[in-house]
């Protein structure tokens, strides 16, 4: 029997209440299917998915099922950039998470199917996924096209600090904002929300081509239709997130994010999604996978195109038949068949090649190849993400260093501390920062202020020719997935925890050892010192360390405080 129906014959008030809201009597013995999306007025990736959600419906209502629609707004971090609305970001995610948990277990349904777009709202629902375990379906909301002459949203940071500094006029400024987003859908270039599409397409929770559709060609409506039908099918066939979400499914993310040059905050995400179903994922499993994936998606903001482009060369399909060899094609999926019968079926119905013939109508002036590489000429022979430790991180701090000048892959400079990315900011932008220097950021990890991004920061550092290649920026908070440069960011554990990055001083040398993936301490007063000195130094000062006063926080950033894991474990409240 149904769950809907065991549970309606305990509560005999559903009836009465789900009459009153439109049902019919026949609706309630029907299979009832929860559709939760974070639509909303609050962004770009949002505000269309009332529209998906009725596509969805339909295909529910076609297969004989009864669809019930909510909603949990998500927050877009474009928005609440600049301000202490940032610090709500993260924990967002678990609050999205434990709405469609509550809505999903409080009511009874069969099944959900979940819309959204952006960077903390799909992981939200992936985790929310996992967590009540019930089949259920990703649609990804598509991603927005490029604005004139390819103009994309994150290139507004750079454009503001131009402002700041007097290098571009009001009114160009004002053009660029005009132009930047010119449809709903997702950012255009491979940050976090593209990132997490592409990872729910990867882990087998989204259908077969679904991640970064763009939503100017109506696509989208067929594939939240198919997704409303296929829904009852994993219900009928008892096909639950416990089946997909494997080890080997959570690896074939990872070598996705790898071969995509995805956003760094996947490693806050996918060892979030991953503990809900009882598996943990260490940051090695990333630098190990990334070191064997070539990355061949040539989308900004490592690469030059929109990710639209990408969709357009055959999306995730076409990735996974470059490095097929690096997947495990025998994992669940939840179109009920494995993945690599997914690929074999995609390929019969020629999708990649019908990608293709749009991608000629769209990006006529450039070649497939020119946006997705082949295996064997790729961009770089290794993926975008590096882990590194040391003394500075004894649990690990991520590095992107497909964005990292070469020069910069090696450094050793003089710690210049910051206790808030404002002052920091600041001092890049008054030349207070000399090249060379280290830049530190820190009490933003969780536990400090909720791990805000520092994207304004690092747009300072990447818009100043004299330190974007030379100078290196450091913090326990995270980047935007659009961030550019020598950022490392995740640094564990955090300085609000007594980690060790609480304990830098000015003028503390700082080593960055990407290839051989160390981040340590090395000297004190701009003086090299052996590893046993640093170490009594290290000592010494964490014997006098007194947490500075955070301020008190209230409400929900009271709670992840006090919740919070690790910025490496994933930031999840434990």
């Amino acid at each position: 029997m149904l769950n809907s129906q065991k549970l309606r014959k305990a509560g005999p008030e559903i009836d009465a209440l789900r009459l009153a809201t439109g049902w019919s009597r026949e609706d309630l013995s029907k299979a009832q299917i929860l559709i939760d999306s974070t639509y909303g007025a609050s962004h770009p990736g949002s505000f269309h998915l009332n529209e998906i959600v009725k596509e969805i419906a339909k295909g529910v209502e076609a297969v004989g099922a009864k669809p019930a629609e909510f909603t949990v707004t998500d927050i877009c971090d474009g928005v609440a950039q600049g301000h202490d609305g940032m610090n709500y970001s993260l924990v967002s995610r678990e609050m999205i998470a434990n709405m469609v948990e509550i809505h999903a277990l409080a009511h009874p349904y069969d099944g959900i199917v979940l819309s959204s777009s952006c960077d903390k709202a799909i992981p939200a629902h992936l985790m929310a996924m996992a967590r009540v375990d019930m089949p259920a379906i990703h649609v990804p909301g598509g991603t927005m096209s490029p604005g004139k002459d390819g103009l994309t949203l994150e290139k507004i940071g750079t454009y503001a600090i131009q402002l700041e500094k007097g290098e571009i006029s009001q009114e160009e400024f004002v053009c660029y904002q005009n132009e930047a987003c010119p449809s709903c859908g997702s950012c255009q270039f491979m940050g976090t929300a593209n990132s997490m599409q592409v990872i729910a397409e990867a882990l087998g929770l989204a259908l077969p081509g679904s991640a970064l559709m763009p939503t100017k060609n109506g696509i989208i409506d067929k594939f939240a239709q198919k997704a409303g039908e296929q829904v009852l099918e994993l219900v009928k066939k008892n096909i639950k997130p416990s089946d997909i979400l494997t080890k080997e499914a959570f690896e074939n993310a990872i070598t996705l994010h790898a071969a995509v040059a995805g956003s760094s905050n996947a490693l806050l995400h996918i060892p979030a999604i991953a503990h809900e179903i009882g598996i943990e994922i260490e940051p090695e499993l990333f630098d190990e996978i990334h070191r064997k994936t070539p990355y061949i998606a040539n989308v900004i903001p490592s690469g030059q195109y929109a990710c639209e482009a990408l969709w357009y060369t055959g999306g995730v399909p076409a990735v996974m038949e470059e490095i097929k060899d690096l997947l495990h094609l025998d994992v669940m999926t939840v179109t009920g068949k494995t993945l690599g019968k997914n690929l074999v079926d995609l390929k019969k119905e020629g999708f990649i090649e019908s990608c293709r013939g749009q991608f000629k109508d769209n990006y006529g002036q450039i070649e497939v190849e020119d946006v997705l590489k082949s295996k064997e000429n790729p961009i770089s022979q290794e993926g975008a993400i590096a882990i590194l430790k040391g003394n500075l991180a004894p649990e690990g701090a991520v590095v992107k260093h497909s964005a990292v000048a070469i020069e910069m892959h090696n450094h050793i400079g003089p710690a210049r501390v910051f206790d808030c990315e404002e002052d920091a900011k600041d001092a890049i932008i008054k030349k207070d920062v000399q090249p060379g220097d280290v830049v530190f950021i820190r009490y933003e990890g969780p536990k400090g202020s909720g791990m805000p991004e520092m994207f304004y920061t690092t747009e300072a550092l990447a818009s100043d020719p004299e330190l974007v290649a030379t100078t290196a920026l450091i913090t326990d908070g995270r980047y935007s997935g659009a961030t550019r440069g020598p950022a490392i960011g995740h640094v564990s554990p955090e300085a609000a925890a007594g980690g060790p990055i609480a304990l830098v001083e000015e003028g503390d040398l700082i080593k960055i050892d990407i290839p051989n993936r160390k981040l340590e301490i090395v000297g004190i007063a701009k003086e090299e010192r052996k590893a046993k000195e640093i170490e009594e130094v290290l000592k010494t000062r964490k014997a006098n360390w007194i947490k500075p006063n955070l301020g008190k926080k209230k409400g929900v950033l009271a709670q992840y405080e006090k919740l919070a894991t690790s910025p490496m474990k994933g930031g999840y409240m434990s």
